[in-house]
């Protein structure tokens, strides 16, 4: 079963590589967000609406993932050949739980999407500032090429950790907790890994959506996130050390990695801002290693590198957690 879950981690990793994303009408997070927005457009003054939807969601979402995965190994069972029951339920489980966990994380979009932006700072400075906002949540209107540059290399150091890590984190923990307590069936290890990726994925959905300080409706979903995250920003960091080969970089993100309000997306764009040598900034809000430049557009690049490496290094580390 570890070799099961291991082998789920790898083919999530092949599919984004291969295709980024599951088509919008089949994606999973995208039927999660049609209810979290009906709570957004009719109760995002209340409180009490958010409480509810951050306790709710998530777990429908883990409990619907764990159900495909349970039911598809169970399906695969009834039907092999005498005496390979266990082995194709094993198979057909470890492929649906790298569906549900490649639905659950991203990184090639993630690359993609702030490479064009990179790219486009050194071109068509109002095109980059046009393609902005898909990666980073600020107004572009008025930044500088450098700023742009800047928003772009520390929301793909931030989004390494919400993205990627961090469900790659919860479904390796789980599959390799459940292999250690006893379940060596697909029918156990397998979609409770799925459901705790299911279920940060969930988590970090309602975030996105509902954590602003204008939604009242959003209090108790960010809450649930910054405890959630706290893990993997730190193992985000982490990654990005090794990534760069400067294991020393963590280290002297400490300085900055609590300067923004976030608890944890501090770590990781922290930690980028000292690997790269680079002043990362984000006007009103955070200042990181203040005493260097805004980055130009090689220094940038090489962030966006940096942030790809750190993501193939978090798969490695999932896929030897899970197999342990």
């Amino acid at each position: 079963m570890p070799a099961a879950a291991a082998a789920a981690v790898a083919l999530a990793a092949v599919l984004d590589r291969l295709f980024a994303e599951p088509p919008a009408r089949l994606h999973p997070v995208v039927w999660l967000g049609k209810p979290v927005g009906a709570v957004d457009r009719r109760f995002r003054g209340s409180a009490l609406a958010g409480l509810l939807a951050a306790a709710a969601f998530p777990l429908a979402f883990a409990g619907a993932a764990a159900a495909v995965v349970w039911a598809g190994g169970a399906l695969a069972a009834g039907v092999a050949p005498r005496g390979l029951g266990l082995p194709v339920a094993t198979a057909a489980a470890a492929v649906l739980a790298g569906l549900v966990l490649f639905s659950c994380s991203s990184l090639r979009m993630l690359l993609d999407a702030a490479s064009e932006v990179v790219a486009l700072s050194a071109t068509d400075l109002d095109a980059a500032r046009d393609a902005l906002p898909a990666l980073a949540g600020r107004d572009p209107s008025d930044l500088s090429a450098a700023a742009v540059r800047s928003a772009a290399v520390e929301s793909a150091a931030e989004n390494l950790a919400d993205g990627l890590v961090a469900p790659l984190l919860a479904f390796s923990l789980a599959a390799a907790g459940a292999s250690l307590l006893g379940a060596s069936t697909p029918f156990l290890a397998l979609p409770l890994a799925a459901a705790a990726a299911a279920w940060v994925k969930g988590v970090n959905t309602l975030d996105s959506m509902l954590g602003y300080r204008e939604k009242r409706a959003g209090r108790a979903p960010a809450r649930l996130d910054d405890a959630v995250m706290w893990l993997p920003a730190r193992t985000s960091a982490l990654c990005l050390g090794v990534a760069a080969r400067s294991p020393g970089a963590v280290a002297r993100a400490r300085e900055w990695a609590r300067v923004p309000a976030s608890p944890n997306s501090g770590w990781p764009m922290a930690t980028a801002a000292a690997a790269l040598d680079v002043r990362l900034r984000k006007p009103g809000a955070y200042d990181l290693n203040p005493d260097r430049d805004l980055p130009d557009v090689e220094t940038a690049a090489d962030g966006v590198r940096l942030v790809g490496r750190a993501g193939w290094t978090a798969v490695a580390l999932a896929g030897v957690t899970a197999a342990v």
